[in-house]
């Protein structure tokens, strides 16, 4: 370990995981891996944010030709240890298991952190590897109640932001005027992008629930493949208004979505809810 980081990490548990220098105001945690060659646990400072239940981790290393040491322990040993910055100047240090995202779900996130932080754009664009974005899962976060209750509150939150926002895209094409499909274009820019990354936070979270509650697995299952059915509505709708369809068409369609969203809903708030509030047995 370098006597930079070395610092660093020392100054974030003195100081209840804030850094000064180059990394104040920064969102850092501190991640301890299984060494995949040495076999000796290393704890690295690295950039995350937050997504819903778990903390994502991009491994940038700066824009350089080659995956970070820690990435590389990860994909050998997904048990990691992560310390991060909590109320009251506190450190809290809990287990998790590392996941590397894939496909378009890496790619949402990572063009979410890029528009987040431009340098993470720059990052990419100075490499010719695809930098990884890993997703962290508080290993005992599904069989703590607390933090059922608070993903069930998230749940709710999303879900009644969602519903606001597919209102104001139905809202939106039946107001008078001209151009009604641009006024859907920047609406579903907003909507479908955070339906994707809702979806894909809860398709990681399913991951999780499915080990702790094997009760779960049909419904989990069928969840999943709503996600999906979802994902080809949107996608038919976004080529609907590439292609310049007629307000009729794009309304009707809209109007499909927003039917099929809503039972989706609903079946996931009957099926979750009571498992995570701890009102009926999973």
């Amino acid at each position: 370990m370098s006597a930079f980081q070395e610092q660093v990490i020392e100054e974030f548990r003195a100081h209840g995981g804030r850094v000064g220098g180059m990394f104040e105001g920064a969102d850092l945690l501190l991640l301890t891996t299984r060494g995949a060659r040495t076999g000796r646990d290393r704890t690295t400072p690295v950039g995350y944010v937050r997504d819903g239940a778990r903390l994502l981790v991009f491994a940038s290393n700066g824009g350089a030709p080659r995956h970070p040491g820690w990435y590389h322990n990860v994909r050998a040993e997904p048990r990691v240890v992560v310390e991060v910055g909590a109320d009251g100047g506190r450190i809290e240090r809990f287990e998790a298991r590392a996941v590397v995202t894939g496909g378009p779900e890496r790619d949402r996130l990572f063009a979410a952190q890029a528009l987040r932080d431009p340098a993470f754009a720059a990052y990419q664009a100075g490499t010719d590897r695809s930098i990884p974005v890993v997703a962290l899962h508080r290993a005992a976060g599904v069989a703590d109640p607390s933090r059922h209750r608070a993903i069930a509150a998230h749940l709710l939150k999303v879900h009644g932001e969602l519903r606001a926002e597919l209102a104001a895209v139905r809202e939106g094409l039946t107001r008078p005027g001209p151009h009604p499909g641009e006024r859907l274009a920047r609406h579903c820019l907003s909507f479908c992008g955070a339906l994707h990354t809702h979806h894909g936070s809860e398709d990681g979270v399913f991951d999780l629930f499915q080990e702790q509650f094997p009760g779960l697995s049909g419904t989990l299952d069928r969840l999943r493949a709503e996600h999906r059915a979802v994902a080809r509505a949107v996608a038919g709708l976004e080529a609907l208004l590439a292609s310049g369809a007629a307000p009729g068409v794009l309304r009707a369609e809209v109007d499909r979505l927003a039917a099929d969203l809503e039972e989706h809903f609903a079946h996931e708030e009957a099926e979750l809810l009571p498992v995570l509030l701890g009102t009926a047995d999973a």
